[in-house]
């Protein structure tokens, strides 16, 4: 049985104690997109996940503006951001949803994606008391949906199956992500919202970022950027979401996870990172990125909270997660703390 040679990435430290290790994959790229540092095996596909809405808000952006509709006009703003990330469900987040829904012309029971309930706190414990049940609408990626559903309505295609791998606005998506990335897509499978999930190379993934932050101004890709920079809190949430609390700590760092232990990260001045956690955790994934761009030069003071996860015993910090790359090409490595 052969092994794959994956780092050590991150460690978990109670008392003094090295309790767990997170193993992965990660690949840092500079600003000529050459692999100024790696560790693990980032030329290994994987699945990104919630990483590449970013991408899929490009392809819908892109197809929607493509014909002389209203409905394009929604995927702006606010409305594009959501589009990118992973909102929390809050009624901010829902309203905009229901924006892109109406340029659609559609309803709630258009979006593909199940039922949920919203993953913020306060949010969630307030619609139980009220009697509430889940819905589409507080999914985490029905903003995502939406946006897929305005550019169906944009060029007239058909909305019902929209989440067909075959559809002209997934073979959109899917081309867009192989053109981002450098590298044609790996694979093809099922989100855990439904829609196709397409695969690809880390080192992919990295580019893809990059080519979001180096784009030409006013250009689409430009576009969803400054969206989702603009507003942070529409890629995830307003209280403790770390993609919402890195974006917010170091201005026009982009940055976007997905579930499985996935992170894609882009400085503006073309550093990008990309991060695999294989045993699928998401918990070190932001140290980890942070400690990929400190060790290419690019300044992460303004995030030092973020590169320490506390360890909780009787509810008292007693020690942290913090990365601990193995690297495997670059200079240098981290030390334990």
């Amino acid at each position: 049985m052969t092994t794959v040679p994956y780092a050590e990435l991150a460690r978990v430290t109670r008392n003094g104690f090295v309790e767990s290790r997170h193993l992965g994959s990660v690949v840092v790229l500079d600003p000529s997109g050459a692999v100024a540092f790696a560790a693990g095996v980032p030329d290994e596909p994987v699945l990104p996940r919630s990483t590449l809405k970013p991408a899929q808000a490009l392809a819908c952006l892109t197809a929607a503006t493509a014909a002389p509709s209203p409905a394009a006009r929604a995927l702006t703003g606010p409305g594009l951001a959501i589009a990118a990330g992973s909102h929390t469900g809050d009624d901010r987040h829902v309203a905009v949803v229901r924006e892109l829904l109406a340029a659609a012309g559609l309803g709630e029971e258009a979006l593909g994606c199940p039922v949920d309930w919203p993953e913020d706190e306060a949010t969630r414990e307030r619609l139980i008391r009220d009697g509430d049940r889940r819905s589409r609408i507080r999914m985490n990626c029905s903003g995502k949906h939406a946006a897929m559903l305005v550019a169906c309505a944009a060029r007239s295609w058909s909305t019902h199956d929209y989440l067909d791998p075959a559809h002209p606005l997934q073979r959109e998506i899917a081309a867009t992500i192989g053109r981002l990335a450098g590298t044609p897509v790996t694979t093809v499978a099922v989100d855990g919202c439904g829609a196709p999930l397409f695969g690809l190379p880390l080192t992919g993934l990295a580019r893809t970022f990059q080519a979001l932050v180096l784009a030409e101004p006013g250009s689409d890709e430009a576009r969803v950027a400054e969206a989702m920079l603009r507003h942070p809190e529409h890629v995830g949430g307003w209280h403790g979401h770390p993609n919402t609390d890195l974006m917010r700590a170091l201005p026009g760092v982009l940055a976007k996870g997905g579930a499985e232990g996935v992170l894609g990260v882009a400085a503006p001045d073309g550093y990008a990172v990309a991060v695999k956690v294989v045993d699928g955790s998401p918990r070190a994934t932001t140290a980890i990125a942070l400690a990929a761009l400190d060790a290419a030069g690019v300044p992460v003071d303004g995030a030092g909270e973020l590169r320490r996860v506390p360890v909780l015993g009787g509810g008292e910090p007693v020690g942290a997660i913090t990365a601990a790359i193995d690297w495997t090409a670059g200079p240098r490595k981290e030390k334990e703390d």
